[in-house]
């Protein structure tokens, strides 16, 4: 054992640690952070995500705020953002304050109303009369006084995000993890609370449905039953089990497309201004093909021996090809929307891939099968003279 006089050495120099590090984390607190411009804040508070601050000022017989937001940018020229949502909890219909720098290494705060997934510049619905931001520190802080409307009351519903730099302008899309997810609440301004609501989990795990669904019926179901229906009837001791294979693959691709197909509408009548035209376009397309494919195919299928069969079977292959040329397409649209991570992307590339060379390989023997067959078919034994 060691003297009492070493102990007490230890336990005092271990205390100072500690004390230290206390005092270093309580001064990245929202109390100890100052501004430029001499301003001053009577209400603070530290937000629970993404590392962010928020300080205020309110009279409320005017309605008026006085708002400093605080956050860091994930790279040195991403942005970060602070809104009010008069309308709803979450992103869509947000009035937002955007500040990142630009290439000339100067401080740019812009508005947005938030209406969709791909946002530009735009007026809000916030009566603004001053609005700046600056860079401190590896922090961005956005300084803004705004006029609140009379029905939002003390209490509102406001949101916080950061992102990385964008092309052209446009922000780069932020991150979709459980922070950027969940970083939003409800700010009282009167008795200086903030209190968090969880993201619409519901939402986020509709949209994952929706893009299995789709990616297993319309990128992988159907291109299967095609490759089945191309090669496997070359062989004549698979028939019928190749049409069986071929028929159940599609029906079940079809089912799964419908499940996905109306996981989508849902999606789109939950999610008022934000709109993706051209997955929205050729996932209608896609399920009126479909249908017809189906349908036609089920019901509609002449006999063999029919007049009419070269032709249907004409439609009904370039029909098909269609189908899984589209499928693929909206697929891939689907994945740059939800932005998952690489590995996913990766993977239905390789299985894509792998598709191909299958298809490849059952061409060439495709091909000697069939040269095979007709080199051995008896000669004409008649010709004519």
């Amino acid at each position: 054992m060691g003297s009492p006089l070493f102990n007490i050495s230890v336990l005092g120099f271990t205390s100072l640690i500690l004390l230290q590090q206390f005092s270093f984390s309580y001064s990245l607190t929202c109390t100890s952070q100052k501004f430029s411009g001499r301003r001053e804040y009577q209400q603070c508070n530290d937000l629970p995500q993404l590392s962010s601050y928020i300080h205020w000022n309110y009279i409320e017989s005017r309605s008026a705020l006085d708002v400093a937001f605080v956050a860091p940018p994930v790279t040195p020229r991403g942005w970060v953002a602070w809104a009010i949502n008069p309308y709803s909890q979450g992103m869509v219909g947000s009035q937002t304050l955007v500040a990142y720098m630009d290439d000339k290494d100067k401080m740019v705060v812009k508005t947005y109303n938030i209406t969709s997934y791909q946002p530009t510049p735009s007026k809000i619905d916030l009566m603004m009369l001053e609005l700046e931001a600056e860079y401190v520190d590896g922090l961005i802080k956005i300084y803004a006084t705004m006029i609140l409307p009379k029905h939002l009351g003390s209490t509102v519903n406001h949101v916080w995000q950061v992102g990385p730099s964008g092309m052209d302008g446009m922000l780069g899309k932020h991150a979709f993890g459980s922070e950027n997810m969940n970083s939003m609440g409800k700010l009282d301004l009167v008795k200086g609370e903030i209190s968090s609501y969880a993201a619409p989990g519901g939402e986020l795990k509709h949209k994952y449905l929706h893009g299995i669904l789709n990616a297993l019926s319309w990128g992988f179901l159907f291109p299967v039953g095609v490759i089945m229906a191309r090669y496997l009837r070359t062989f004549d001791s698979l028939d019928p089990a190749w049409f069986n294979l071929h028929v159940s693959c599609q029906v079940l691709g079809y089912i799964l497309g419908v499940a996905g197909w109306g996981t989508g509408m849902k999606l789109g009548y939950e999610s008022i201004g934000i709109e993706f035209p051209l997955h929205r376009k050729i996932g209608i397309a896609l399920f009126c093909l479909c249908t017809l494919q189906v349908l036609f195919a089920l019901f509609l299928r002449p006999k063999k021996d029919h007049k009419h069969r070269t032709l249907w079977n004409f439609y009904h292959h370039i029909q098909g090809c269609l189908i899984v040329i589209l499928g693929i397409v909206n697929v891939f649209q689907g994945l740059s929307i939800l932005s998952p991570a690489a590995k996913w992307i990766n993977s239905y590339t390789l299985i894509l891939y792998i598709l191909l060379g299958i298809a490849i390989f059952a061409e060439v023997v495709t091909w000697i099968v069939y040269c095979k067959k007709r080199s051995l078919r008896p000669a004409n034994p008649y010709p004519s003279a």
